[in-house]
C-alpha cells in the first residue's frame, strides 16, 4: 500500500545496514520515494547492502550509501542535504559491549544523537525518529542508561522545537523491544547451538522480554513517521515471553528431536529481570493510534500508542507495560518465530 507522504521524499537512515534496515528498505522500495539514503561507518556492510538490492524492482527509489560516523557533522550535513525524514537507527546496542565500554556507548548514544539531531534541524529535515529501546525506563546498565539520555536529548531538541514560532523539524521516539534475529541476539545463536547439538545457554529461564521482528519494528517506525507529533514516544504493545518458553519454542522449530540441555549462566552485567516498554506515568498518557487501517501491517495486528510529550492522564489507573505482565505460550511464541 503506497503512501502520498512519502511520495517524491529523500529517507535517510542512519546505521541502516543492520537487520533492521534491510527490513525498512524492503517495504521502502514499494513507496514512491525519491530516495532512500543509508548512512553508514562499516563499508563492506554498505557493500553487501548495495548487492542485495541491485536488483530492486524498475521504477523504485533510488538507493544511495553515505559512508561515516554520526559524531562527524561534516560526514552527516553531506547526506543530509535535501532530506524530508531521517530515522536515526544506528547506536551501540550490545549490552556487555556498553557495560565494558560505557564512555563509548555514551559518545555514540548521547553525544552521536545529539549531533545527528542537530544536523537534521539544521538542514530543515521535516521528521526525526529516534530509535530507542526498552532498556532506556528504569535503566540499570550503561546501554540502558545511554539510551535513556539518548531520549532526553531527543525530547529536549522537541520541546525547543515546540517552544519556537517557527515550525522547525519534528522529533519523535519510538522504543523497540527484542528485536528478533538481529545480530548479537539470542534466537541466531540459540539456532545454531540447537543445530551444532550443543547446550543452550541461558541467563535465566524466568528472564522475559518483549520479541519483536523487524517488520514489526518497521511498522511502529513507519508509524511515527507517518502519525507521530513532536515529542512523542511511540511504542507498540508487542508480546513477551520467558526465554524457557523460547528455547522450547527454538527446539520444536529447529531441533532434530533430540534432547537439548539448557545450561543456565546467570544474567550478564547490566541486564534485568524483566523488561519495562513504558512507565506508569507513561501509560497513564497513551492513546492508541489508527495507524494499521491506513497503512497495512503484514499481519502483526499490534497496537501502536502514542505518549506525547506534554498531555493529560487520559488514563490515570494505568499500569506500567512491562514483559513480566502476561508473556506469551510456546505455541504463539512459535508462531512469531515462522514470521522471521
Amino acid at each position: 500500500m503506497k503512501n502520498l507522504a512519502l511520495k517524491n521524499k529523500i529517507i535517510l537512515i542512519t546505521g541502516g545496514t543492520g537487520s533492521f534496515g534491510y527490513a525498512a528498505v524492503k517495504r521502502l522500495l514499494e513507496q514512491d520515494l525519491k530516495e532512500i539514503r543509508i548512512y553508514s561507518r562499516n563499508e563492506e556492510k554498505q557493500s553487501e547492502m548495495a548487492l542485495f538490492f541491485q536488483t530492486k524492482p524498475a521504477g523504485s527509489p533510488i538507493l544511495s550509501f553515505f559512508p561515516g560516523d554520526i559524531t562527524d557533522p561534516h560526514c552527516l550535513d553531506k547526506a543530509l542535504n535535501g532530506v524530508d525524514f531521517l530515522i536515526h537507527a544506528a547506536a551501540a546496542k550490545e549490552v556487555p559491549y556498553c557495560e565494558a565500554n560505557p564512555l563509548e556507548a555514551s559518545r555514540i548514544n548521547i553525544f552521536g544523537t545529539g549531533n545527528v539531531i542537530e544536523c537534521a534541524v539544521n538542514h530543515n529535515v521535516s521528521k526525526v525518529i529516534i530509535i530507542s529501546t526498552d532498556k532506556a525506563c528504569y535503566p540499570v546498565g550503561a546501554m540502558g542508561i545511554s539510551k535513556a539520555m539518548m531520549e532526553k536529548v531527543a525530547f529536549s531538541a522537541a520541546k525547543k522545537s515546540s517552544d519556537t514560532t517557527i515550525p522547525g523539524s519534528s522529533v519523535c521516539v519510538v522504543r523497540f523491544g527484542n528485536l528478533m534475529g538481529s545480530t548479537g541476539t539470542v534466537v541466531p545463536i540459540f539456532v545454531k547451538q540447537i543445530k551444532e547439538g550443543k547446550n543452550l545457554t541461558v541467563t535465566n529461564p524466568e528472564m522475559t522480554r518483549f520479541m519483536m521482528t523487524p517488520e514489526d519494528a518497521v511498522d511502529l517506525t513507519f508509524c511515527a513517521i507517518l502519525e507521530g507529533n513532536n515529542g512523542d514516544l511511540i511504542i507498540q504493545e508487542a508480546p513477551s515471553a520467558t526465554l524457557e518458553t523460547l528455547t522450547k519454542a527454538l527446539v520444536d522449530l529447529y531441533g532434530t528431536g533430540k534432547g537439548v540441555k539448557i545450561e543456565v549462566m546467570g544474567p550478564r552485567p547490566g541486564e534485568k529481570l524483566f523488561e519495562t516498554m513504558a512507565t506508569q506515568a507513561e501509560m497513564s498518557k497513551a492513546t492508541e493510534i489508527p495507524f494499521i487501517s491506513k497503512f497495512g501491517n503484514n499481519g502483526s495486528g499490534k497496537k501502536h500508542l502514542r505518549i506525547p510529550l506534554k498531555g493529560l492522564n487520559v488514563n490515570p489507573e494505568a499500569s506500567e507495560f512491562n514483559s513480566h505482565t502476561s508473556p506469551v505460550d510456546k505455541e504463539v511464541m512459535k508462531s512469531i518465530l515462522t514470521r522471521l
